[in-house]
């Protein structure tokens, strides 16, 4: 069970921790909150209710959902937090700034993880005086959706802990062995996208087009299978070890010929262009409402499969 007597704190109320803030409420765990900015403090407890009423569509929260506070006052939102989870920009002064606050106004026992996506540990740790409190942990956009929480730390005690928590809240904690740039699942999410701008720079298909195969090819694979199970199947009977011996050299020759294409200013309008035709008029706002009830679909038949 969840300790839901001690809260949970909060740095930063942007799109992210606002996010992170209503999947520790649903499951029960008071949130104490915090931003330098006072009108994304003030909007915070009416931003959290949407993805709040979604959690609720996918059920297994709390009994009874947590508390939450706002704070003006950094050093006030750590008070008897166990766990603080980091949204700041990706700024390494910002974030050294807060672990340094961090080590001096939290609780001993407290850890501190960041949802930073480009900063390596070894540089967001570097000024800590006990760096090992200090966790990468990266969610996938929309946190309180996507369950991917990518994480690294030295320290095998403090991994184990932040494991312990993102379980209990329902993430599905991934462990890196070593420290890369983009962690795991934005390098493998930049390759595609490297290769679906490069088709449409030589002119293969179109912005729509790319992502219509992608949706309803491969995508529906990933969603329940990863790249190399996925070809461990496509080995048949004889699995990944066939499918290397007779379509290895195959594959190969697909990889030298994936591009690496050049952001110019007329690739990019082409991809502006392309991406505003594909959607139709519709605002952000919109496709993010979409793209969420697609998302709570997709997890309820998981959770119906699993079951």
């Amino acid at each position: 069970m969840l300790d839901t007597e001690r809260p949970v704190a909060i740095l930063g109320a942007g799109l992210i921790g606002v996010s992170w803030a209503a999947l520790f409420l649903h499951h029960g765990v008071h949130v104490q909150a915090w931003d330098p900015d006072p009108e994304a403090r003030d909007a915070l407890e009416d931003r959290v209710k949407a993805p709040m009423a979604q959690l609720r569509q996918l059920g297994a929260g709390a009994d009874r959902p947590g508390r939450l506070t706002v704070h003006c006052e950094l050093t006030e939102v750590f008070s008897g937090a166990f766990f603080v989870q980091e949204n700041a920009p990706e700024r390494l002064d910002v974030k050294h700034d807060l672990y340094r606050r961090f080590e001096l106004h939290a609780e001993a026992d407290a850890l501190i993880a960041s949802s930073a996506s480009g900063l390596p540990w070894s540089r967001l740790s570097a000024q800590m005086d006990r760096p090992e409190r200090l966790l990468n942990a990266h969610p996938y956009n929309p946190p309180h959706l996507v369950p991917l929480v990518e994480l690294f730390c030295p320290a095998e005690a403090s991994l184990a802990r932040a494991e312990d928590l993102y379980r209990r809240i329902g993430r599905v904690p991934v462990r890196m062995k070593r420290e890369a740039v983009g962690h795991l699942a934005n390098r493998l999410a930049s390759a595609l996208w490297r290769e679906a701008v490069h088709i449409v720079a030589e002119g293969i298909a179109d912005v729509e087009a790319v992502d219509l195969a992608l949706v309803n090819g491969p995508g529906l694979r990933w969603a329940v299978m990863g790249a190399h199970m996925t070809y461990h199947l496509g080995g048949g009977a004889g699995g990944m070890a066939h499918y290397l011996e007779h379509l290895g050299d195959s594959q190969e020759g697909r990889w030298s010929t994936l591009g690496t294409p050049r952001l110019t200013p007329e690739l990019r309008a082409a991809l502006i262009a392309g991406v505003e035709a594909e959607a139709g008029g519709k605002s952000i706002a919109q496709l993010e409402q979409e793209r969420d009830a697609a998302l709570i679909g997709i997890l309820a038949t998981r959770k119906s499969l699993d079951t």
